[in-house]
């Protein structure tokens, strides 16, 4: 069953286009992962420091154990600290099947 993450960033000031550069390249990078399913980011229209990641992916433990530990990762985690305000806040979500979802509606 995929999965999704919706990951919120907070930029330290000045450090907004190297976050950007860094997450492009860990966007385009994972793209061509067998298990990745789409990602999108998203600028909060009110704050440019302010972000929110999507990321859609076919299986949780997969990115635990595999994904997150990509080369193409390394730069990116290492940079965090320094970049972010705080810790990201991440929330793990799972699809609904149609028949709960129409009864959820009810």
């Amino acid at each position: 069953m995929s999965v999704a993450y919706v990951i919120e960033f907070r930029v330290r000031e000045g450090q907004r286009e190297r976050f950007l550069t860094l997450i492009t390249g860990v966007l385009s990078a994972m793209r061509h992962e067998a298990t990745y399913r789409s990602a999108m980011l998203h600028e909060d229209p009110a704050d440019p420091l302010h972000f929110l990641l999507h990321e859609v992916w076919e299986d949780h433990d997969n990115v635990v154990n595999v994904q997150l530990h990509r080369d193409y990762r390394k730069a990116w985690h290492a940079a965090l600290p320094e970049i972010l305000e705080g810790e990201r806040r991440i929330g793990i979500w799972q699809p609904m099947p149609p028949a709960a979802a129409a009864s959820a509606m009810q």
